[in-house]
């Protein structure tokens, strides 16, 4: 990966194009330029055969100068750094910043391309990309653009565990509009990797980020509730609220309850009671993921990753929690 800065200080993960995909692209757009130029150069022979010598060389290289150098030139601009080959091989040519290129960052790299890619058969070009750590010709540096892939094989994305269900719509009246976009990418890496982490750094990794999140939303961390949990439960809340912007739900709709079924506050107290005696039995899945083996001191006591028994499963009362909407069926 490359990191390209913005110009709007924005940085950009770019994966440059290597030398073998560069040449392969680089030598079917050649063969593309030079059976134009075959097929023009007939027809222009054909067509001017009642012309002088002098003409016939003058047209001959004004072919040569359309065709093979202002042809790239005028696909590059109009197709925004495609070219036949570098479709053909998932490329494209951008700027330094990671824009689009324009006309004069095309007639930079024809011109030079002249040089290091028809006069040098292509040595220079071999030898100024594997110099360069971002494998890019003398074209590339005199006119600040940079061949990148387009089409990079899809890597699998780290999968954020769900919070606990006791948890859930716990935080639906946080203030999550101060919290920066680059405190939620670190909590939803943590997210991500925290099973590949030592207990005790992952611990210390959770706190530290559960304290920054709190500080931003004003709200400190309830007690008794696992720092990854909380990170988890806000991710989640956060992710609710997108979702329902995007799909148009209405704003008072906090937490969606199961389908038929009225939420916890208005359906009794069975119903509640139903709900909290269930909750053991769905977290178990969870609790695990949360739980870290060994508890700092001082820190409030986890369930362990070995299996939860249902009356051990979390230590929140029953009566101190809200009503999260959940009724599970009958």
């Amino acid at each position: 990966m490359s990191e390209l800065v913005t110009g709007e200080a924005v940085a950009l993960e770019l994966r440059p194009a290597r030398l073998p995909s560069r040449a392969l692209a680089v030598l079917l757009d050649l063969v593309v330029a030079v059976a134009v130029y075959v097929a023009v150069t007939i027809a222009i022979v054909v067509s001017t055969a009642s012309l002088d010598e002098a003409a016939q060389t003058a047209l001959s290289i004004a072919t040569f100068v359309l065709v093979l150098v202002g042809g790239p030139i005028a696909v590059e601009t109009l197709s925004h750094g495609r070219s036949l080959g570098k479709v053909a091989c998932g490329l494209r040519v951008v700027r330094d910043d990671g824009g689009p290129i324009r006309f004069r960052h095309a007639l930079v790299r024809g011109l030079i391309g002249v040089i290091e890619i028809l006069m040098a058969f292509g040595v220079v070009a071999c030898i100024a990309s594997f110099v360069s750590a971002r494998g890019r010709r003398l074209g590339d540096v005199f006119a600040g653009t940079l061949v990148v892939r387009e089409r990079i094989p899809v890597a699998r994305t780290g999968f954020v565990p769900p919070p606990p269900p006791w948890l859930a719509g716990r935080f639906s009246g946080l203030d999550l509009s101060a919290v920066p976009d680059g405190l939620w990418l670190a909590v939803r890496q943590y997210l991500t990797r925290m099973q590949q982490l030592d207990p005790q750094v992952g611990w210390s990794m959770a706190e530290r980020l559960a304290s920054d999140l709190a500080g931003r939303t004003g709200v400190p961390v309830p007690q008794g509730v696992p720092p990854a949990a909380y990170l988890a439960a806000v991710v989640h809340e956060r992710q609710s609220r997108e979702a329902r912007r995007a799909f148009g739900s209405g704003p008072g709709s906090s937490t969606p309850s199961a389908a038929g079924a009225p939420p916890a506050a208005e359906a009794g107290p069975a119903a509640h009671a139903a709900s909290v005696t269930e909750t053991p039995s769905a977290a178990g899945a969870t609790s695990a993921v949360y739980g870290p083996p060994v508890v700092p001191p001082g820190a409030a006591a986890v369930e362990s990753s070995g299996g939860a028994r249902p009356e051990e499963s979390h230590e929140v009362p029953a009566g101190d929690r809200p009503g999260t909407g959940f009724v599970p069926p009958a």
